[in-house]
C-alpha cells in the first residue's frame, strides 16, 4: 500500500493535517488505533469534560440563584443518564468527522504504525480488524500520536479506585469522597465536576499554589471558590502512599497535612501528560527525540528525518488542542511549498473551572521571571455593570503592555466565560495591536467584553468606570 502522506494519529493534530492536505489536492492515509476519530481530546479529555462541566455549571448557577430569592430542591441525579447525555455529544462529533474524512476521499486505517524505515510504516491491526495490506509505503509522514496520563512512581496502585483522567470522566459513580492528586487545570476541571455531582473533594498539590505558573492574581478568585466548593486544599504536599482497603483508599500524606492518614472512597491521579513517542519505531528513522520525550521539529513542524513531521503533543508543549490544530495546518502548508512557519505571539490557555482563568501572550509570572519591564493595567470586574448585574463580581482583566510602545504583549482573565473573551486579546496581540487600538474600540454594553477596553482604558487613566489616573513621573 502506497499513499502520498501518511499521518499517525487522528485527534485534532492529526485529522486537521489531513482535511488540509485532502483540500489541497493530496493522496491522505490516516491510521488510527482507535476506531472513532478525534483522538484524547474529542473521545477522553476536551469534549467530555466540558460536558460535564456544562452539567456542572448548571448546578452551581441553580444554587446561586438563591441570592435573588430563588430556591430549589436538592437535585435529583441520575449518573446513567449524564454518562449516556456526554456518550452521545462525543458519538455526534466522531461521526462528523467520519463523514468529513470521507467526503474528502481521505483513507482511514485502523491500526497500530511503527516505522520501519523512513519510506515504509508497518501496520498492526487493532482489534482482529483484517488489513489489505500490513505495510505502507509513504512519501512523507506526519506524526500525531498525541500524549497519555503521566503516572507517579511508587503509587501506580492497581485498583479500579485509583483513577487517570480518562477513567475519572467514564464517570463510574459519583463517590462520596475524591481526593485528587495534582492542583493543576485537569484535576481542577474534574474536581468540580464530581463536586458539582455531590462528592466531597479534596485536592493535594506540591506547590505553594493550585496552577502553578498561572499569575498568581488570576488565580486568587478561583481558589476562594474552590475552597467552598472543595472539602479540603492541601498545599505544599504530596501524597506518599496508597493502599486499597475494602472500598476504599487509604491514603499517607507528607508535608502541610494536619491528618497525616485519610481515607478516600476514590483518587484521581492527575499530575500531567507524556507524549506517545515510545513504541514508533522511530529509532528506525533519523528522528531526534530529546529527554521528555518529545520529537525535536523546526518551525515548519519538520523533524531531523527529512521525510517526516510531528505535530501536537508530541511536537512538544503546550499540549492544547488548539496549538495542535493550528500545528496541523503549518505542516502541511509546508508539505505544499508554502513559506509559513508555526511562531505565534500568543495561545491562549483556559481552565474550564468556575469562574474559568485564560491567558494568553505574555503572562505576569513570565514577565518576572525573564526580567522584563512590562505596564500591567487591571480593571476589576466589581466595576462592571453585566458582572454585578449577574452576581459575578470577583473577576478581573487585564493587560500586560510595552511601556515604549503601548503594544499588547499578553491578557489574563478570571471570570466566567474567560475562555470565550480570550479570543480578542488573541486577535490584538497577533496584530501588534497597541492599547489605545482597544480603548478605543466600541465594545457593546451591559458586557463582560467591555472589561477588554476598559483594562486598556485604566492604561492611560481615563476608565470611566473606575478612578484610576494615570502616574505621571
Amino acid at each position: 500500500m502506497k499513499t502520498q502522506l501518511a499521518i499517525i494519529g487522528a485527534g485534532p493534530a492529526g485529522y486537521a493535517a489531513a482535511f488540509l492536505a485532502a483540500d489541497l489536492g493530496m493522496e491522505v492515509t490516516l491510521v488510527e488505533m482507535q476506531p472513532r476519530l478525534g483522538g484524547v481530546c474529542l473521545l477522553r479529555g476536551c469534549i467530555p469534560s466540558k460536558a460535564l462541566l456544562h452539567v456542572a455549571k448548571v448546578l452551581a448557577e441553580a444554587k446561586h440563584l438563591k441570592q435573588w430569592g430563588i430556591t430549589f430542591g436538592d437535585p435529583g441525579i441520575d449518573v446513567d443518564a449524564v454518562r449516556s447525555r456526554k456518550e452521545k455529544v462525543i458519538a455526534t462529533l466522531t461521526g462528523g468527522l467520519a463523514q468529513l474524512a470521507k467526503r474528502r476521499k481521505v483513507r482511514v486505517v485502523q491500526a497500530r504504525a511503527v516505522f520501519e524505515s523512513s519510506e515504509v510504516l508497518k501496520l498492526h491491526p487493532i482489534g482482529g480488524a483484517a488489513l489489505e495490506d500490513d505495510r505502507l509505503e509513504f512519501e512523507h509522514c506526519i506524526v500525531a500520536t498525541g500524549s497519555s496520563p503521566m503516572t507517579i512512581p511508587g503509587l501506580d496502585l492497581q485498583s479500579d479506585r485509583v483513577m487517570d483522567s480518562t477513567a475519572a470522566l467514564e464517570l463510574p459513580e459519583v463517590p462520596e469522597s475524591l481526593l485528587v492528586v495534582g492542583g493543576g487545570y485537569i484535576g481542577l476541571e474534574l474536581g468540580t465536576v464530581y463536586a458539582a455531582l455531590g462528592a466531597r473533594v479534596s485536592v493535594v498539590e506540591m506547590t505553594d499554589g493550585l496552577l502553578p505558573g498561572a499569575d498568581r492574581n488570576l488565580v486568587k478568585p478561583l481558589a476562594k471558590r474552590l475552597e467552598e466548593d472543595f472539602e479540603a486544599i492541601y498545599l505544599n504536599a504530596k501524597v506518599a502512599s496508597l493502599e486499597e482497603k475494602g472500598e476504599s483508599i487509604e491514603v499517607t500524606f507528607d508535608g502541610d497535612v494536619p491528618q497525616k492518614t485519610q481515607t478516600f472512597n476514590r483518587v484521581l491521579v492527575s499530575v500531567g501528560r507524556r507524549p506517545n513517542s515510545e513504541g514508533l519505531g522511530l529509532e528506525n528513522t533519523q528522528v531526534s527525540v530529546n529527554e521528555r520525550g518529545f520529537l525535536t521539529v523546526d518551525a515548519q513542524l519538520r523533524t531531523t528525518d527529512s521525510r517526516i513531521l510531528a505535530i501536537g503533543d508530541v511536537a512538544g508543549d503546550p499540549m492544547l488542542a488548539h496549538k495542535a490544530a493550528h500545528e496541523g495546518k503549518v505542516a502541511v502548508e509546508a508539505l505544499s511549498g508554502k513559506e509559513v512557519a508555526f511562531a505565534p505571539r500568543a495561545i491562549p490557555a483556559v481552565v474550564f473551572t468556575d469562574p474559568e482563568i485564560a491567558w494568553a501572550g505574555l503572562t505576569e509570572e513570565q514577565a518576572k521571571r525573564e526580567g522584563r519591564r512590562v505596564a500591567v493595567a487591571q480593571f476589576p470586574w466589581a466595576a462592571s455593570g453585566r458582572a454585578q448585574a449577574v452576581g459575578r463580581t470577583e473577576g478581573l482583566t487585564k493587560w500586560l503592555i510595552d511601556p515604549a510602545s503601548d503594544r499588547v504583549l499578553g491578557c489574563g482573565i478570571v471570570g466566567p466565560g474567560a475562555g470565550d473573551l480570550i479570543g480578542e486579546a488573541v486577535l490584538a496581540i497577533e496584530m501588534g495591536a497597541a492599547a489605545g487600538d482597544l480603548a478605543e474600540s466600541i465594545h457593546p454594553h451591559p458586557t463582560l467584553t467591555e472589561t477588554l477596553g476598559a483594562a486598556a482604558e485604566v492604561h492611560f487613566g481615563t476608565a470611566t468606570d473606575l478612578y484610576r489616573p494615570k502616574r505621571t513621573r
